[in-house]
């Protein structure tokens, strides 16, 4: 497949593009700063649905992995998920996979734990997710894990989250990557937490 990972020059986006290549997709890895190259490609997610558009023209799925860290919310979380969606359906891309974070869903639960201190993040990872399962036909999968750290991969995980958690980052884009290859994940919100099961097989059990 012909994939484009916007945000593929960050932590996760890296390890996505890494793993894409390995199971032999075609992968450009989109991003403001991207380098020079024939693998990588600028993407402003500032620009137009329109803009955005001619340079997913081409694509067969759609990852969106980006995020400003809290430094720009409403234009890049927000704003600028919405618009890659808009475009890729002027583009005519159905397959769009979205990183977003545990219980953006739920904010009832967004007083428990770390989530307590991420409020305008969760607004505006809610409002993303909202628009992209209820206002487009994005054949979509979000996955939303816990908070994202450095520390060694597992291997394993849980899609049965009860409390906010973490989660390694190479497990996060391992997950990411095993995506593309499950159709029966479309359309689907998983949750992602540490946990016991290996990451293939609990790809494998999401019916």
């Amino acid at each position: 497949m012909k994939i484009m990972v916007i945000g593929g020059s960050g932590r996760i986006g890296k390890l996505v593009v890494t793993q894409l290549r390995q199971q032999g997709h075609t992968v450009v890895a989109a991003a403001r700063h991207a380098q020079d190259g024939p693998d990588t490609a600028f993407f402003d997610l500032h620009e137009s649905p329109r803009e955005m558009a001619a340079r997913l023209a081409g694509q067969d799925a759609v990852y969106f992995v980006a995020g400003s860290r809290g430094k720009d919310l409403l234009q890049t979380d927000l704003n600028g998920a919405v618009n890659v969606m808009r475009a890729s359906e002027m583009a005519g891309v159905h397959r769009f996979i979205q990183l977003s974070s545990a219980f953006a869903l739920q904010p009832e639960r967004w007083s428990e734990g770390y989530l307590a201190n991420l409020t305008d993040y969760n607004i505006a990872k809610y409002f993303a997710d909202d628009w992209l399962i209820h206002r487009t036909q994005l054949d979509y999968t979000i996955l939303q894990p816990g908070v994202l750290t450095e520390t060694p991969a597992t291997g394993k995980v849980t899609f049965k989250v009860t409390a906010p958690g973490e989660n390694a980052l190479a497990d996060v884009a391992t997950v990411l990557a095993g995506l593309i290859s499950r159709p029966a994940t479309i359309g689907k919100v998983i949750m992602m937490g540490s946990g016991d099961v290996p990451i293939a097989q609990a790809l494998a059990a999401v019916k």
